[in-house]
């Protein structure tokens, strides 16, 4: 019984409580994408493995050791996707994105899947922000890609991120990096792990990511693909660095990353913080002009980055960023007995359609408890509604915060509301020496002035 009341190793609920500072997040992030141009892909959370063996390669530790692969009813082989590059590929091709205008820029948020020892900052489930940009080969791209990816970080308050870049060159001038990797590791390939003895001949770039600490340390000391960049590649990063600075976009140039994946070329980047422990990469990202190629497409130069959210909401917890406050009910009708009930549910039905938060108890417990449950929910106004307020037709809305109480009448409550919720926020004005009413004024209350035609 215990383990179907426990939550999987890796994976982690959002409470409610707190949900509202991923969804603020997650606003923040789906603006800024609009505004730099990007439009929201959704891609299916599992794709045919192969997609990702391919795509990802089949060298690095991702699909060699994390990746959640099984077989359907089928006998297919299927992957639970540990990144969205590969599948937007997939989406971008089979869907014929490719022959719409270019460059296509579209964006993603959705959770991926890898099989790590889980830490902080690194979940076996966890949620990814990404951008991917096809059909541009222009360095002016990688440098507005960065630039998208700053303007997250710098809307949501996220501070003392350090931006590292590197060029891990083309397939050509890649070759003869790969030579001398090669020959600089196999002089101290029985120290290597068995995982990197197996990449030394057929990808010893892998070696320079691979985690074990003796492998990192025997890494330290090897060449550096930036002296084997070709013109060409050594061209492009130099651009690319001149339209960070004219963006006033500070870095460091890293020789050493070459991120996680098989399909980066040219320009690759990183956000880190040194405030989340080890797990410090809260973005990153680059250019991989011959995935789209590889998973069977025409040749398209392209580019992208991907964000944990859980990585990044750590960093921003961590220097205690300010989030917008939790929302509350706007009002929470206390209703006793059968008449007041129905008004109450009428009264719920005009507010909500309306666009306000409007709560009622569906316990239908004592007055005391209806007020003590309004109160831990937050709301803004309550009223009580007994026999008597609908005889009368008029009842008391209550201030929760400030326990002024005006009175309201029942059949026109939406416009009451708007007037004193109003005059609460703001000065009384006049116009031509007369009360404003601002229900009329913003023409909402829109049943309630059908009603009275």
């Amino acid at each position: 019984m215990a383990l179907i009341t426990k939550a999987i190793k890796g994976t982690k609920d959002v409470l409610p409580k707190d949900i509202h500072k991923n969804q603020y997040v997650e606003a923040v992030m789906s603006d800024v994408a609009q505004r730099f141009g990007y439009r929201e892909i959704r891609t299916p959370t599992f794709e045919y493995t192969q997609l990702f063996q391919r795509g990802v390669g089949d060298t690095t530790d991702v699909v060699q050791k994390e990746m959640y692969t099984f077989d359907d009813k089928g006998g297919r082989s299927i992957t639970l996707r540990p990144e969205v590059t590969a599948g937007a590929v997939r989406s971008y091709l089979e869907n014929g994105l490719c022959n719409e205008a270019l460059p296509q820029k579209v964006c993603y948020l959705g959770p991926c899947f890898r099989y790590e020892k889980p830490q902080a900052g690194r979940l076996r489930e966890f949620h990814q922000f990404g951008a991917e940009c096809f059909g541009t080969s222009s360095p002016l791209a990688d440098a507005e890609l960065i630039a998208f990816a700053k303007q997250i970080f710098d809307e949501l308050g996220v501070s003392g991120l350090s931006l590292e870049i590197n060029s891990i060159g083309c397939p050509t001038c890649r070759a003869e990096y790969h030579k001398a990797l090669k020959e600089y590791f196999s002089s101290k390939s029985d120290e290597l792990c068995d995982t990197c003895r197996d990449r030394l001949d057929r990808n010893p770039m892998r070696i320079l990511d691979c985690k074990s600490p003796v492998c990192s340390e025997i890494a330290s000391g090897a060449p550096v693909v930036t002296d084997y960049l070709c013109d060409e590649c050594r061209e492009h990063f130099e651009k690319v660095r001149e339209y960070l600075s004219i963006m006033n976009i500070e870095y460091t140039v890293n020789p050493k990353i070459v991120r996680g994946l098989d399909y980066y070329t040219k320009t690759v980047f990183e956000f880190i913080s040194n405030e989340i422990g080890a797990q410090g990469t809260v973005c990153g990202g680059g250019r991989y002009d011959g995935l789209v190629k590889e998973l069977g497409g025409q040749d398209t130069p392209a580019l992208g980055f991907g964000m944990g959210i859980e990585r990044l909401m750590l960093l921003m917890e961590a220097q205690n960023a300010e989030f917008p406050p939790a929302p509350v009910p706007d009002l929470f009708v206390v209703a006793m007995g059968d008449k007041a009930t129905a008004k109450a549910i009428d009264i719920v039905k005009d507010m909500r359609a309306e666009g306000f938060s409007a709560i009622m108890d569906t316990n239908q417990r004592s007055l005391r408890a209806q007020l003590k449950y309004a109160d831990k929910l937050g709301a803004k106004y309550s009223v009580i509604i007994g026999d008597n307020e609908v005889d009368n037709g008029v009842t008391q809305l209550k201030n929760m915060e400030t326990g002024e109480q005006q009175e309201i009448e029942l059949n026109m409550f939406v416009s009451g509301f708007y007037n004193i919720t109003l005059s609460d926020q703001l000065e009384d004005i006049e116009i031509n020496g007369e009360e404003l009413d601002f229900a009329s004024l913003f023409g909402l209350n829109k049943n309630e002035q059908q009603g009275e035609e």
